[in-house]
């Protein structure tokens, strides 16, 4: 067993990461005087894995949800699902799937140990029946109806329908009613078998729990993997977006919109010192200390909910503007034009420096809260990080640094525009 300890004297913290036996990756960070305990136990496996990798190099096709499908099923046994045994205990037990990950998840104050063992014990005891398959099919049907009748999901979607050709980050994360219906109990199985091989997975604690109990409920619960991780297949996209803009009308009072940018990319992943470059790039440009956000709002193109996001993953990146606006069109053009500008002038030293340090301040104040850092250990494990990378990049970027990004991003040849316009309202 490999036992590890990484600091950082700056921040004033420290995290142990052991390689079990098991094939596991555990990080626990300990804070004295806490008295919660945060657990989440990840696998690498979101919905863009939509193909499963074969012994001569080919991918075989999944259908689409089934990442989302697995999760909602894992919690089921024979006996009690694992949200009863949690209830038992007065965790507060969750779990979620994203593009990249699968994450089952609780916090509690106490019966740590017992807890840490039930969340071990379901995840490693997949329990699935064509009967109950047929039945999560509706349910899971009527999640994504809800799904599509949500003004702010729709947006984000049709953006990244309309910026990616074929890449899987275009597909919904809960798939459609149609590719769900091909989901059976032995798909599922295989599924299991594929991504959630221990070595494809990390354990994150942080808060009131020790390294030594994390150990004790690891060396009794964890079954021993096979010892591979699971492929992903690297979908390459051209530059251009698929399409330059979608629109929809959805019951909504004031229009929605993203703009995004598509990036080029060539290799699968960004580096931590990429994304955040272009974190601080995107803040300098549009944060609220901007002189695009104060022009924005003084106009009234937008309110307080707009923002810039870098949206980024295996094989996908883009720079993200989005929120409500009463001119959507007209915000965007707003956006387009001061991007082109910035990109010839480059961002000066105090709109670099003032993202810079907003950026670092939450970082910091990140460590406060157990669900972030447990949050940032897994992301940043699978990443290949360690959890303080990003604070040690934050401090040693250069305004140098940002404007050799900016010169690799945001050229409006790749931009796409998504619109939700109000269903009584006339064509633009």
């Amino acid at each position: 067993m490999i036992d590890k300890i990484y600091s950082d004297a700056m921040l004033g913290e420290s995290y142990r990461e052991i390689k079990h036996p098991s094939g596991l990756t555990i990080r626990v960070l300990h804070k004295d005087g806490y008295k919660s305990s945060y657990a989440l136990f990840a696998t690498k496996y979101g919905s863009i894995d939509t193909k499963i990798a074969q012994p001569d190099g080919t991918f075989r096709t999944i259908p689409e949800g089934t990442a989302h499908f697995l999760e909602h099923k894992l919690f089921e046994s024979e006996d009690l699902d694992a949200f009863e045994r949690f209830a038992k205990t007065g965790a507060n037990a969750n779990a979620f799937t994203s593009f990249d990950m699968t994450a089952y998840l609780f916090q509690c104050t106490d019966r740590f140990s017992e807890n840490l063992e039930i969340l071990l014990d379901f995840v490693q005891s997949p329990y699935f029946t064509e009967e109950t398959v047929q039945k999560e099919q509706g349910i899971i049907g009527q999640e994504i109806r809800m799904y599509r009748d949500s003004a702010e999901w729709e947006v984000e979607f049709n953006l990244l329908r309309a910026l990616y050709h074929q890449h899987p980050v275009r597909i919904d994360i809960a798939g459609t009613e149609q590719t769900i219906a091909g989901i059976t109990a032995d798909l599922l199985y295989g599924c299991y078998r594929n991504f959630y091989d221990l070595h494809n997975m990390v354990l994150a604690v942080a808060g009131k729990a020790t390294a030594e109990e994390v150990l004790a409920a690891a060396d009794k619960m964890l079954k021993p993997a096979s010892g591979k991780a699971a492929v992903r297949e690297f979908v390459p996209e051209p530059p251009a977006p698929a399409q330059t803009e979608i629109v929809e009308r959805m019951p909504v009072n004031v229009p929605l919109f993203a703009l995004g940018y598509k990036e080029a990319i060539d290799t699968p992943e960004r580096t931590a010192k990429q994304s955040l470059a272009t974190t601080i790039l995107l803040d300098a440009i549009a944060g609220r200390s901007s002189a695009l956000y104060k022009k924005l709002l003084e106009e009234g193109l937008i309110n307080t909910g707009f923002s810039p996001q870098y949206f980024y993953g295996f094989g996908y990146a883009n720079c993200e503007f989005s929120g409500e606006s009463a001119d959507p069109y007209r915000a965007a053009e707003e956006i387009r034009k001061a991007v082109a500008d910035i990109r010839k002038t480059g961002i000066d030293a105090e709109a670099f420096e003032r993202a810079r340090r907003k950026r670092y301040g939450r970082t910091v104040m990140n460590y406060n809260d157990v669900d972030a850092v447990a949050h940032e250990m897994a992301e940043s494990y699978f990443a290949g990080a360690d959890l303080f990378e990003t604070a040690r990049i934050c401090r040693e970027l250069t305004l140098d640094d940002v404007n050799a990004r900016l010169g690799e991003i945001l050229d409006d040849s790749t931009a796409a525009l998504s619109v939700i316009l109000p269903k009584d309202g006339k064509d633009e």
